[in-house]
């Protein structure tokens, strides 16, 4: 048997993935753009309405994240697959167990699909390896008191090699938010309020969870802990001048010194424009400016919010296609707005290829 150009360990990266990039359909490329969480197995129910038809869920946005949690992994990687999510973290499961889960799950992603490739496996990782029997180490905030970046790296260099061990390839962490008002509820997730302090141990955070081999993942970009009132997902009234002095340095600082992999957009809108639309944040500045050359990934169901939350699309096909537009690689955790109509808006001349 033959083996295909792009698994020929002989050629370049360079050149096995020209090769890859060649064979694929339009179809297997929308597919490397999802993910699949198979421990989201909720229901998902009309939303209950009164005789006016007024929405009465008392939390719409489980909504979203019930719509694609009937949907088999076979049925979404038939095409391929681009992550596996939390197959440690979504439900308590012994070393032994979450091993031989990847496994299953990564056999059902290479065998069901034309072109073998497997997915990349990303995990939670803010205090530790978040999964049954992990340590766990002291919250971020106890970090900012350390005012020691070396330490920070040594724990983080100390997480990665744990997920590294058990075939994790992304970490969800570090949290770079940068403090504004201390009602916010994800405060403890944070360094604290001083934009120097958050860079200099976020990007020693960032440095030791890559030396194990884990894609670090910078977040919530950008302004998710400055709302209006210190609501969660709220409104961020910030004017361009005071994002760039205050919120922005870590994200920079972790990128251009401590080169990380990854970054993941917040789920706020600045100044009327939601993070997962934003091409001046996502592309002009992040990539073409801070010259950042790794993947964006959408923070959980941030596409389809953009039509049930910020109401700036139609639906989760137009949301996906503004979301993709903007700078978004990869929908987290399932595949909602990149797969809708994405391959169609994309024959339509809608979105290039």
């Amino acid at each position: 048997m033959t083996t295909p150009d792009w698994q020929d360990q002989t050629r370049s990266v360079a050149d096995r993935v020209s090769s890859l990039l060649a064979h694929m359909t339009l179809e297997e490329k929308v597919a490397q753009l999802g993910s699949r969480w198979v421990s989201n197995d909720m229901e998902h129910d009309e939303e209950p309405a009164d005789e006016t038809g007024t929405n009465l869920n008392v939390a719409p946005m489980q909504d979203v994240f019930a719509a694609s949690g009937s949907v088999s992994l076979q049925e979404a990687s038939k095409h391929g697959l681009g992550h596996l999510t939390r197959v440690y973290g979504g439900i308590p499961l012994t070393v032994t167990e979450g091993a031989a889960e990847v496994v299953r799950q990564q056999r059902i992603v290479i065998e069901d699909s034309r072109l073998g490739i497997p997915a990349l496996v990303h995990e939670e990782c803010l205090t530790g390896f978040t999964t049954y029997g992990a340590t766990v180490y002291p919250a971020a905030i106890a970090w900012g008191a350390t005012f020691d970046p070396d330490l920070v790296e040594r724990m983080a260099a100390a997480i990665g090699r744990d997920m590294a061990a058990v075939g994790v390839h992304q970490g969800l962490s570090p949290v770079l938010d940068v403090v504004r008002d201390y009602r916010w509820g994800r405060v403890e997730e944070t360094m604290g309020e001083d934009p120097y302090l958050v860079s200099m141990l976020g990007a020693g955070y960032v440095r030791g969870l890559q030396s194990a081999g884990i894609i670090a993942t910078l977040k919530h970009f950008a302004g998710y802990s400055a709302a209006r009132a210190a609501r969660n997902h709220g409104p961020v009234p910030m004017g361009r001048r005071e994002l760039m002095d205050v919120i922005l340095p870590s994200f920079e600082t972790a990128i251009r010194v401590g080169r990380a992999g990854s970054v993941m957009n917040s789920y706020s809108d600045v100044d009327g424009v939601p993070a997962a639309a934003d091409s001046w944040l996502l592309t002009d500045l992040l990539r073409d400016e801070w010259g950042f050359t790794g993947t964006v990934v959408s923070d959980y169901w941030a596409v389809p919010f953009l039509a049930t939350m910020h109401k700036v699309a139609a639906d989760t096909g137009e949301a996906g296609a503004q979301a993709l537009a903007a700078g978004i690689d990869v929908e987290l955790p399932d595949t909602l707005g990149f797969v809708a109509d994405l391959d169609d808006r994309v024959r339509a001349g809608e979105v290039p290829e």
